[in-house]
Formats: C-alpha cells, sequence, structure tokens
C-alpha cells in the first residue's frame, strides 16, 4: 500500500524513492510485524485469560507438560495479524503472488481457528476431525494454486535440486502436487509446535530461507547465473518472508520457556502453509524438504510410530513426534528446543549452498 502511495511523491522529494527497493521495504515490513507483536501480545494474554482460552494439555504427554494446562492459546491470531498488516502496507499489491500467500494464510487460519475453538468449547485435546481438517486445507491451497496456474501463469515444472536445467513438467498434475507439499508443509509445522518455542524458531529460519531463494528467483541476472528458474514477481515475496521473521520474534518474546501464550492452530497451520506455498511459488518444492528438515523429522517421527505399532505392536520412539521422545529420555525441555533450532539452521546452510552444487 505505501508503495504505491509514496512513490509518485519521488519527483517532489528523491527520499521517497527508496520506497522501490525491496531490502528497505524488507526491512521495515520485519520492523512494523515485530512491533505490532511487541506491543499487542500483553494485551492479548490478558484477554485470553480473561475468557478462559487456555490450552487442553494430553493426559499421555510428559509429566512436565501439565503444569501448562490453561496456559492462554490461539496466540497465531496476532501472529498472522501483523504478517498480514504488515504486508499490506510494504508489499506491492500489484503482484498476484503475494495475494496467493495471503489467500493460503487466511484460509489457514481460519481452519486453524476452528480447530482451536472446537478444542476449547469441548475441554479436550482434539478439534477437527484429521479427515475433514486435510479436506478444507487441500481444498484451499488447490484452489489457490489452481487460479496461479489458470491465470497467472504460476509454472507447472518442479526443478530438481542439484541439478542444473533438470526438472519435472506435471502439466495440470502440479496442481494436485502443490496442494499436497502446502498441506503437508502446515500439517508438520502443527506437529512441531510442541514445545515452547520450538515451532516458530524453525519457522523463521525457513523464512528468511525463502526469502533469499524468492530474492534470487525474482532477479532475472541472479536467476540465470545460478540456474535457477526465474520467476517473475517472485522478489517481492521477500517482503512477507521477513514479516514472518519479525512477527515471530515478537511472538516469541512472550512463546519462549515457560511460555506465557501458544500459538495452537491457529498459529501453526497457517505459518506452515505460508511455507508451502513460498516453496511452491518459488520453484523450491523439494528443497523444502531441507529447509523444513525439523518439521519433515517430525512428521516421519510420527509415521513410523503408528506403522510400527499397528504392524508390531512396538513403538519406535518412546513418544512420537520425536521432540517429546527426547524429553522422555531425560532431556531438559529447553535443551531439546535449542538444539532443534542449531539443526534447522545448519539445513537452511544446506539448503543455500545447493544454489551453488549444480
Amino acid at each position: 500500500m505505501l508503495y504505491h502511495l509514496l512513490l509518485p511523491l519521488k519527483d517532489s522529494s528523491f527520499a521517497f524513492n527508496v520506497v522501490r527497493y525491496i531490502s528497505f521495504r524488507s526491512a521495515a515490513a520485519m520492523a512494523t510485524a515485530l512491533l505490532i507483536c511487541l506491543f499487542l501480545y500483553p494485551r492479548f494474554i490478558r484477554f485470553l485469560q480473561r475468557k478462559k482460552y487456555g490450552q487442553e494439555i494430553r493426559d499421555d504427554g510428559p509429566e512436565t507438560h501439565f503444569s501448562k494446562a490453561g496456559t492462554p492459546t490461539m496466540g497465531g491470531l496476532l501472529i498472522l495479524a501483523a504478517i498480514i498488516t504488515s504486508t499490506l502496507l510494504w508489499a506491492r499489491l500489484d503482484e498476484p503472488r503475494v495475494w496467493m500467500v495471503l489467500s493460503v494464510a487466511v484460509g489457514f487460519t481460519a481452519v486453524g481457528f476452528v480447530d482451536d475453538w472446537n478444542k476449547i468449547a469441548r475441554k479436550n485435546t482434539k478439534g477437527l476431525s484429521g479427515k475433514l481438517r486435510l479436506l478444507l486445507e487441500f481444498a484451499i491451497s488447490g484452489a489457490t494454486i489452481g487460479v496461479g496456474v489458470w491465470m497467472f501463469g504460476v509454472d507447472t515444472a518442479v526443478p530438481v535440486p542439484f541439478f542444473k536445467d533438470v526438472s519435472v513438467e506435471l502439466g495440470w498434475g502440479y496442481v494436485a502436487f502443490a496442494a499436497f507439499v502446502i498441506t503437508g508443509c502446515a500439517n508438520a509445522v502443527n506437529l512441531t509446535d510442541g514445545l515452547d518455542g520450538l515451532a516458530i524458531g524453525p519457522v523463521m529460519t525457513s523464512a528468511l530461507t525463502f526469502g533469499v531463494l524468492a530474492y534470487l528467483a525474482g532477479n532475472v541476472n541472479f536467476a540465470e547465473y545460478l540456474a535457477i528458474p526465474y520467476v517473475a514477481g517472485a522478489g517481492e515475496l521477500t517482503v512477507m518472508t521477513v514479516t514472518i521473521a519479525g512477527a515471530g520474534m515478537g511472538f516469541l518474546w512472550y512463546n519462549s520457556y515457560p511460555a506465557e501464550i501458544f500459538m495452537g492452530d491457529t498459529g501453526s497451520l497457517p505459518l506452515g502453509g505460508i511455507l508451502g506455498t513460498l516453496a511452491v511459488l518459488t520453484h523450491n518444492e523439494i528443497l523444502l524438504a531441507i529447509v523444513g528438515a525439523v518439521f519433515v523429522a517430525e512428521t516421519l517421527s510420527v509415521i513410523i510410530q503408528v506403522i510400527s505399532f499397528k504392524t508390531t505392536g512396538k513403538r519406535v520412539f518412546l513418544m512420537a513426534p520425536i521432540h517429546h521422545h527426547f524429553e522422555k529420555k531425560g532431556w531438559e525441555e529447553p535443551k531439546v528446543i535449542v538444539r532443534f533450532w542449531i539443526i534447522s539452521i545448519l539445513c537452511a546452510l544446506v539448503a543455500l549452498m545447493s544454489l551453488k552444487l549444480r
């Protein structure tokens, strides 16, 4: 919005010319999202406490989690409000890819909110049925990407990392593939959100990584030099990626151990959906598995646990997702969190290194 309002004023004052630059608007967007969260979360937390919108804790979870019962949840509402507000203020609103990411963000926030609300209303850990939630997520992401392919020329080829000029053309099948990537990423982040600050750390790392990838893909010279697909307008997504980091830092101020508020499904589902959509729109669908390796590991631990128990009656992990396994082994919660953050940072660096390993 501010880009469109301030850029015409550059003729009267050269200072307004800075809004042309993605780097300036990205920094401003990050600061905006951070300040929104820092200043509004105390009031939001008090509001949730008055309404008694607290987290219900699983009976079969680690004993150390029982004390967290009643901690305000649905903190993701403010994260997404900060992300959307900052994006609308600082991104170019004539770029359709920005609106595609926002559409997924709003849709998945709605699904997460209904899920959280059902849990609060019923006073248990179950919300929407798994099948209904997946169906809604798949429909939202599929419709968004379908419109992108039909109206905005979203490429339907999937590049293969580490190989120059190698891609797989999926045609209209790409819509289903992209919807699977987005939905899978959303639920992977949701599974990771089980400890104070555990999910938001890798979310911020992944978002900043996709910020770099989006900026490079949106610049024809960088894209040609690095032999990656050029995506016109992708650079504008950088503005949105840094709002995630800004809002994430503001949230982490209050979500760090011991947490004063949880993001809930209202936060984890749309944040994961946004990351998946960024991967799709920058054509880093496969690279997402490296960038979000922590989320992949959490998901695989659940799948392995379920398959093993159903087929052999035995559990591979003491408890799944895998962060609970380490808690059961005696690791203190902050140690699990920080080590997972470190792994996320290392995986992000590996993903960025792949740009030159072709």
